[in-house]
């Protein structure tokens, strides 16, 4: 591991570590609303809310790493003078605190994107944020424990040094080093942008759709082993981390997919326990164990898919921003969904229900998505290479022989070369500068001579003739 990965990580959760325990109704936050008239369930939802507006518009805005890390530098200053506004007597000054303190925790962990994609290889990633999760997680339990047995400003004490730790392993971040100049120019193509749009939208609507039982657990199933303080307090994140721990230990390669669907089976048999089950102490046991290892799964799975994303786009803060956006907006839904539910009815079947209804909604997009995603990385690996080859000074045309046994027009190649790229037929015309119209009458006659219908079956077939 790099010594850049090592800050890389450690940064962000140190500032995580703060997030889950004081941020995200975190174990400090709830005491000292409980030592107060605070309206818990309002500053709830405005950290939630805001949380998702910094992780949402953080890329349109940030497009390069010296200023992620100059916005994380800044959004810690903001996280950890807003969290001094709580040390002050309940007022209107404690929400305004959170909209500001949310706000910028989530351009804080967008503008990482930048530092993930940078400092750890691609097939590494999945390890790297297992390790943030884990250490994240492991920082909040011992917030937790501070702040339930020695002192809630003990506890207060030692989330806002997290958040100071965190400032000399930001700024031991490289910016700029090889990173926004080493970009490959065809990720400027908008060619490139439109086929990976139509995956990484897939990927949004499924995380929102997932983790809305999320929102529904916070809601629902949490409350109803309330009276387990200790119990709740502490076991529910072990079999989270034991679920990271198992998935990071697997050999690269392994089928993500696969243990998906272990987790949603893991997250049908929780629900389903709570509903046979009366709440005792062996119930919570089952139900926590197979709900959270399932969330581990979930969370890891969301982390390493957009993290293969980062290298199909220079603005690593947007993609990395919308993708965990979309975690939140799925709580945040969730969460509305539960409280609906039992201000409604009280009744515990009828949101069980609902979380059964989502997750077999997400059985049957799984398929779709998996599929969207495997075509997705297959074609985008394989064109990158290409287009590096075409694009080098010591050019080699690695298609000739292709266009050859075809019988292709040296216009054609040219065609071919930028269709591979992801240029669209605007893109080629003004590249070669001919009509639009022309280069749709060349298109047609390429796919008529190789007996294919679009884009994807070129980039197909290609694939299948140079390995061939």
């Amino acid at each position: 591991m790099s010594q850049q990965q090592k800050y890389s990580i450690v940064s962000i959760s140190l500032f995580a570590g703060w997030l889950l325990s004081f941020l995200f109704e975190g174990e400090v936050l709830y005491q000292l609303m409980n030592a107060t008239a605070a309206e818990a369930e309002w500053i709830g939802l405005l950290a939630i809310g805001f949380h998702f507006v910094g992780l949402f518009s953080c890329g349109y805005f940030i497009k390069r790493s010296s200023s992620a890390k100059m916005v994380m530098m800044a959004g810690i200053a903001v996280c950890f003078a807003g969290s001094l506004i709580f040390l002050l007597p309940y007022s209107l000054l404690w929400y305004l605190s959170m909209i500001a303190m949310s706000y910028y925790a989530g351009l804080v962990i967008a503008s990482w994107g930048y530092f993930f994609k940078w400092s750890t290889p691609r097939d590494r990633r999945l390890q790297t944020a297992a390790d943030v999760l884990i250490l994240s997680n492991l920082l909040m339990m011992m917030v937790n424990v501070i702040t339930n047995h020695l002192s809630l400003y003990g506890g207060y004490a030692l989330s806002s040094l997290l958040l100071l730790l965190a400032i000399p392993f930001i700024y031991r971040l490289d910016t700029e080093m090889e990173m926004d100049r080493s970009e490959p120019e065809m990720l400027d193509n908008p060619g490139i942008k439109e086929t990976m749009e139509k995956p990484f939208l897939y990927l949004c609507v499924f995380i929102v759709i997932i983790t809305i039982n999320s929102g529904i657990m916070y809601q629902v199933v949490r409350p109803a082993f309330a009276h387990f303080r200790l119990l709740t307090a502490y076991y529910w994140v072990v079999p989270y981390l034991l679920a990271l721990l198992i998935l990071r230990s697997l050999p690269k390669g392994f089928n993500r997919a696969l243990a998906l669907y272990v987790a949603l089976a893991m997250m049908g048999i929780s629900y389903l326990l709570l509903m046979a089950l009366e709440p005792t102490v062996k119930t919570y046991l089952l139900v926590n164990t197979f709900m959270l290892g399932a969330f581990g799964v979930f969370d890891l799975f969301w982390w390493s898919l957009i993290g293969d994303f980062l290298d199909s786009s220079r603005d690593a803060a947007k993609i990395m921003g919308i993708g965990l956006s979309m975690n939140v907006l799925g709580i945040l839904l969730g969460g509305i969904a539960g409280s609906v539910i039992t201000a409604n009815t009280n009744q515990l079947d009828e949101s069980i229900l609902v979380a059964l209804g989502v997750i077999f909604i997400v059985m049957v997009l799984m398929p779709i998505l998996n599929n969207q995603l495997n075509r997705f990385f297959a074609n985008h690996d394989f064109v990158m290479k290409l287009a590096g080859e075409i694009q080098s000074e010591e050019f080699v045309d690695p298609l000739q022989p292709f266009k050859k046994a075809y019988q292709l027009t040296d216009r054609e190649g040219e065609i071919i070369d930028l269709l591979v790229q992801g240029y669209t037929y605007k893109g080629i015309s003004e590249k070669l500068v001919v009509s639009e119209n022309t280069i749709k009458f060349h298109s047609r006659n390429i796919y008529q001579k190789l007996q294919i219908n679009n884009k994807m079956e070129l980039i197909k077939l290609i694939n299948q003739e140079l390995k061939g």
